[in-house]
């Protein structure tokens, strides 16, 4: 006779939900898109938009890595909006299919817009703000697809989720430079346009088999008012409160002065989406300062069950502030990495852009590696990991992969230039270059070392931001996670336009240095020494497990938990 304590096994006959193929279908076609375009974009600037407005070609390919990286901070933003107008008005289905035709759009203004910097700006827009609309809830609609009766095959399907991601990623990476070379702008950019409709349409086709959870109606007890309690129950918190909203008031009017009126001494220091996002930086840290001194001040109007959480929240965005300067770092793959391999020697089929087919190909090896072998094996001889610190060996990482990548630009720097001619189709301009004799090879090990970082930052962070966050706000957590890589941004930003200023320069002059050398080694600084402060924060931190207190009741399907889908290389 079987016991009814014990738990019920898993039926291994019941069948994935028909719906599925259609969610990682979709994923699939959305993911060769986005890479499609991202990666063939610092690129296309350089050779082809901006060199009617930016004739010196150093200039240019600041101006690229600028719009690159604003580009990709916007995308991790818009998670936000998409969040928002998923729980709040129109649920998954609407707000993915809906975000996905805007999306649609974007594409279509790159490919049609190829020599208008305005209209293809606004294609960046809209491609932002339809990949990071859909973003945060694709990998949810997932879980919403499972009830009791088959949530044990969700591991499954979430895996099948992830690599469909990578898949995409390796074949955009590797076909789209190709593409951009032989047959232009309006080809490369017109065929992840055609993928992403691809994508929309079967999403569609499913429409009639999906689970949809409808939107909650407002919490009383949200992270966000749980938080304005706090801010209203002293001085300290309202004084905060305050300067942070002035200034986040003030830089919201210079960046209004910057488009309306742009005045010559304002377009000399900030550009409006480093105002915005440093206005975002210092509003959302004094508001944490003041949550956190005052939260007390919420108990006794608020269950004690929602002012926990938002302490629970807090503390992991410690976590995630530490974390920022891993993604200026990781997102540079795409950007100063292919503008140092344009110097270095490399086959005439060959582009510095397909060099970023190394890390999802890498990605799709070292996570089984990690997790079946070399975790394992730690843990066997005493050395188990947790997920703080497989976060803080992969920053460390990244700042190696960096040291290794300042070294073989001091090997470019110093190398005889060699003029490489090769065929070009399409409006680029030119198929000549000058290169140094170093391989582009040479870039392989730089590669293994960021993507290694990756996955133990990547794929540990928001699993772990997972377990410390109850069940009510793990919602808010992925809304703060995709922040990260908008901050990590910032940092990109900042430092760009820190070297427009001729006394900068100079002073990096001076070391022996070039400047990209320079900016390589202070990039490699600021994560080894991140990585020591995140190790001392990890020591004092006392991790919660909100998996089991907070699981869901009988009948309600599971919050899923995502590995590295929520920031897939990338977004990654």
């Amino acid at each position: 006779m079987s016991d009814p304590r014990k738990p019920k096994e898993p039926d291994p006959t019941v069948a994935l939900p028909t719906q599925i193929p259609f969610i990682i279908g979709n994923e699939a076609c959305e993911r060769f898109s986005f890479y499609g375009m991202r990666n063939i974009l610092t690129k296309f600037l350089i050779s082809s938009l901006l060199i009617a407005h930016v004739p010196d070609e150093e200039m240019r390919k600041l101006a690229a890595k600028d719009v690159f990286h604003t580009f990709v901070m916007g995308v991790y933003f818009f998670p936000l909006l998409g969040g928002w107008l998923s729980d709040r008005f129109f649920g998954k289905y609407n707000t993915i299919l809906w975000f996905s035709v805007i999306y649609c759009i974007g594409h279509g203004f790159l490919s049609v817009f190829e020599d208008s910097r305005q209209g293809f700006y606004a294609g960046l827009f809209l491609i932002a703000l339809g990949a990071g609309g859909i973003k945060p809830l694709v990998a949810s609609f997932v879980g919403d697809q499972f009830d009791q009766t088959n949530k044990h095959r969700a591991r499954a399907v979430f895996d099948a989720f992830y690599w469909s991601i990578n898949f995409g990623s390796f074949f955009a990476s590797l076909l789209m430079p190709f593409f951009l070379r032989a047959y232009g702008a309006r080809v490369a950019f017109g065929v992840p346009g055609i993928l992403m409709l691809l994508a929309t349409i079967i999403f569609w086709m499913g429409r009639k088999r999906y689970v949809r959870v409808p939107p909650a109606p407002p919490n009383p007890h949200s992270f966000g008012r749980v938080s304005m309690t706090a801010i209203k129950s002293g001085t300290y918190g309202m004084v905060l409160f305050g300067i942070g909203l002035a200034v986040s008031v003030a830089c919201i009017g210079l960046s209004i002065t910057w488009f309306v009126g742009e005045p010559i001494w304002l377009m000399h220091t900030f550009s409006p989406v480093e105002m915005l996002c440093s206005a975002l930086v210092i509003f959302l840290a004094l508001g944490s300062i003041a949550v956190s001194r005052q939260l007390e001040g919420a108990r006794g109007k608020h269950p004690d069950e929602a002012v926990d959480g938002v302490r629970a929240v807090l503390r992991v965005l410690i976590v995630f502030a530490l974390i920022t300067p891993f993604w200026s770092l990781f997102d540079q793959k795409a950007s100063t990495w292919v503008l140092q391999g344009d110097q270095m020697l490399q086959p005439t089929w060959f582009d510095s852009s397909q060099m970023q087919t190394v890390n999802p190909a890498l990605v799709m090896i070292l996570i089984p590696l990690n997790n079946l072998v070399v975790f394992p094996w730690l843990r066997r001889r005493g050395w188990p990991l947790t997920a703080l610190g497989k976060m803080t060996v992969g920053m460390a990482l990244a700042g190696a992969a960096w040291i290794v990548a300042a070294i073989i630009q001091m090997m470019i720097d110093g190398d005889p230039k060699v003029v490489v001619i090769y065929p070009m189709k399409g409006e680029l301009v030119t198929g000549v270059v000058t290169q140094s004799s170093i391989w582009i090879t040479w870039q392989i090990l730089p590669y293994i070392l960021l993507t290694l970082a990756e996955v133990l930052v990547s794929a540990t962070g928001l699993e772990f931001a997972y377990s410390q966050a109850p069940l009510s706000m793990k919602g808010v957590i992925m809304s703060f996670y995709n922040l990260t890589v908008t901050v990590g941004g910032l940092w990109v930003l900042l430092a760009n336009h820190s070297i427009k200023s001729k006394s900068v320069t100079d002073s990096i002059a001076e070391t022996g240095l070039g400047v990209n050398a320079f900016l390589m080694f202070f990039f490699a600084i600021f994560a080894l020494l991140t990585a020591v402060v995140f190790r001392l924060y990890a020591k004092r931190y006392k991790p919660l497990d909100n998996y089991h207190s907070n699981a869901p009741a009988p009948g309600v399907a599971p919050s899923p938990i995502p590995k590295a889908t929520a920031r897939p290389k990338d977004d990654d």
